[in-house]
């Protein structure tokens, strides 16, 4: 049965800033609020999960001055700089993700956007990735124009990725050498190729509430089919670090507004997902439909079989490229329930009997 905030999302008429806003107040009970959301996300998605793999394949020499990240012009983290990856190094990533249980294959690269030399060898890349993995590849390259957006189209590229971050208003805040404007044009150029578009949000990194309805709204007004919800990895060395807003409920209640506000959108549930949902990660399932494995770029992450053993445990399943599920035995999960490892029995003198 359908409740206020599900009807609305699902049926009309959207919910607005100030609907929105009472999502995120930390006053309002959680659990229902995620039954909510979950009556929106089951509907537009049932009880699947995709899990998506990213590929560091090019780090660091950034020109930009992304605060928040440790590849950055203005970060001080320790990164070994690499060039782009040799082609037969991608393929193989690739069909490790796919072996691993991925839906997507995200490949990323460092810098301001791509030379045609670099969308030349983007573009062989992804078509041996398309002609030898069952896999979807999305791409993740910097600021794009129109006629490299369909340059990558026509090599394969099914999807492009690029973040709004935060709100128009504080993104200053967060880097100077390009413009919140710029990144709505390269996901309009991807728009314009034909690619579907990628497009989500850091959260954790000064903004307010108004901020984080202002992202969802703009991402609905865009119509973005594919929405991570990231939450700030604080990184040694980098400019921008987490401003300690984020608990656990805070985290779900972001993904319960982004699905209520983009009700047939893929919600992510990305960076920082183990460190700041902790023990309450298993929840934001019920409003997100997708996430990353085996870490974030230049950050350690969960790793696939723990996340699996998740999915599962929360009564999920893993949808695969072609629409299929993935069976539990492929993915390292041979019996659901089975303990593994011997309990040790303590002696007397352990438990103060002795």
């Amino acid at each position: 049965m359908e409740t206020a905030l599900a009807r609305r999302s699902l049926h009309g008429p959207p919910l607005d800033e100030d609907a929105l806003l009472d999502v995120l107040d930390p006053e309002r009970p959680l659990l229902p609020l995620l039954h909510e959301a979950w009556e929106v996300r089951s509907h537009h998605f049932g009880n699947r999960v995709q899990v998506h793999v990213l590929n560091n394949a090019q780090n660091a020499r950034c020109p930009e001055d992304c605060g928040y990240c440790s590849q950055s012009l203005g970060s001080d983290a320790p990164l070994k700089p690499y060039p782009w990856k040799r082609h037969e190094e991608l393929l193989a990533e690739a069909r490790q993700a796919h072996e691993a249980g991925a839906f997507r294959y995200c490949m990323v690269a460092s810098g301001r956007g791509p030379t045609d030399r670099q969308v030349d060898y983007l573009c062989e890349a992804v078509r041996r990735i398309k002609g030898e993995v069952p896999v979807q590849v999305c791409v993740s390259v910097g600021l794009l124009d129109e006629p490299k957006a369909r340059r990558l189209k026509a090599a394969g590229v099914d999807r492009l990725n690029h973040n709004l971050n935060t709100s128009e208003r504080r993104y200053p805040e967060i880097c100077t050498t390009h413009t919140w404007r710029d990144r709505v044009d390269t996901i309009l150029a991807a728009r314009a190729a034909g690619l579907e578009q990628c497009s989500g949000m850091i959260v954790g990194m000064g903004e307010d509430d108004a901020d984080v309805v202002e992202v969802a709204l703009k991402l609905r007004e865009l119509e973005v089919p594919s929405i991570p919800v990231n939450f700030l990895i604080p990184i040694e060395g980098n400019p921008v670090q987490s401003d300690g807003s984020i608990t656990p409920q805070r985290a779900l209640r972001v993904l319960a507004m982004m699905r209520l506000a983009n009700p047939s959108a893929e919600v992510r549930v990305a960076a920082g997902r183990e460190g700041h949902l902790r023990s309450l990660e298993p929840l934001a399932l019920y409003a997100a439909n997708s996430l990353f494995v085996e870490g974030y770029l230049t950050t350690k992450g969960e790793s696939a079989r723990a996340t699996y053993q998740m999915i599962r445990d929360a009564g999920f399943v893993v949808e695969r490229a072609d629409g299929s599920l993935a069976d539990w035995a492929e993915l390292g999960l041979d019996d659901a329930y089975r303990v593994e490892g011997s309990a040790e029995i303590l002696k007397p003198a352990v438990l103060g009997l002795g």
